[in-house]
């Protein structure tokens, strides 16, 4: 199938996924990329300590946060 006819299907409100190959779909810009941030004792601690409350990692909790940021400033 043309991508030109799969759009119109999509745009149309049909089902497409019997079109698609689930198992190589791609996220665009989803990669990891590696990020290096110096932050004072004081908020290590208290990163640590909120991780350690909810039962996560230190990493996810600065993820999670800042995607919660980032997502409040496109609103």
């Amino acid at each position: 199938m043309k991508a030109k006819e799969l759009d119109k299907r999509f745009d149309a409100g049909g089902d497409v996924s019997k079109f698609l190959v689930i198992a190589r779909a791609k996220r665009v810009n989803e990669e990891p990329r590696r990020v290096n941030v110096d932050f004072p004792a004081w908020m290590i601690h208290s990163l640590d300590k909120e991780a350690g409350r909810l039962g996560v990692t230190r990493q996810s909790i600065i993820k999670v946060w800042i995607s919660e940021r980032l997502g409040a400033r496109r609103a």
